[in-house]
């Protein structure tokens, strides 16, 4: 049986906000709609939880006991950037909220906010985080699938994409054209795609990805 995406699975709605009867009013308006709800009255709480697998955001106060939202999110903007933020706070002012947006947060809701708006904020949120998930899900298959080559089906691969006949890639590797076809349908087979093109995309994938993102 094939096993699920990442971006399958039920989504999660962080909460970070000092104020406990904002927590649990968002906590229960959070829950009505469908979605997983979890929150904490620190960031460092926070922090201590482990990245859900599935898609998620957080729903972020600016200002918290130990830090700062805006800090906060400069923290975890490289190792949980599948998780859109969405700001709320009670004095928000243009540059806190230029700030906040310039970093990629999704929204800055100043108090107080109708649920709708929030619910609506939350939803496209969580989209763009299904999306980011089955993305990088994706992509740590095709990185997956390039380990598996030899070295020199690498090296047939890369010359492979750039266009050279089998001929011309035999006279690079200095190797026979039977044994270029030979590694070629090898790579072809591992990297599970059936023509040249889609060959072409793969490689491309994996080459713009960022450093350590699988």
């Amino acid at each position: 049986m094939a096993e699920a995406s990442p971006a399958t699975f039920p989504p999660t709605v962080f909460v970070v906000d000092d104020d406990v009867s904002v927590r649990e009013s968002l906590e229960a308006l959070i829950q009505a709609s469908g979605w997983r709800a979890l929150t904490f009255d620190t960031a460092r709480a926070f922090l201590a939880f482990p990245p859900p697998p599935g898609p998620s955001c957080l729903v972020l106060d600016v200002g918290l006991p130990d830090l700062n939202g805006l800090d906060l999110q400069a923290m975890i903007a490289a190792d949980r950037s599948e998780m859109p933020i969405l700001f709320i706070t009670g004095y928000g002012d243009v540059p806190m909220t230029v700030r906040a947006m310039k970093a990629g947060a999704v929204e800055f809701l100043t108090k107080p906010f109708g649920e709708a708006v929030l619910l609506d904020a939350i939803e496209s949120a969580l989209e763009r985080s299904r999306s980011a998930v089955g993305e990088k899900a994706a992509l740590r298959t095709l990185d997956d699938r390039y380990a598996t080559l030899s070295r020199r089906e690498r090296e047939v691969m890369a010359l492979v994409v750039t266009g050279l006949l089998n001929k011309q890639v035999a006279g690079e590797l200095g190797i026979s054209e039977i044994t270029v076809k030979a590694h070629r349908g090898r790579v072809m087979e591992k990297m599970q795609v059936r023509s040249l093109a889609d060959l072409v995309k793969v490689s491309q994938k994996i080459a713009a990805a960022p450093p350590g993102n699988a």
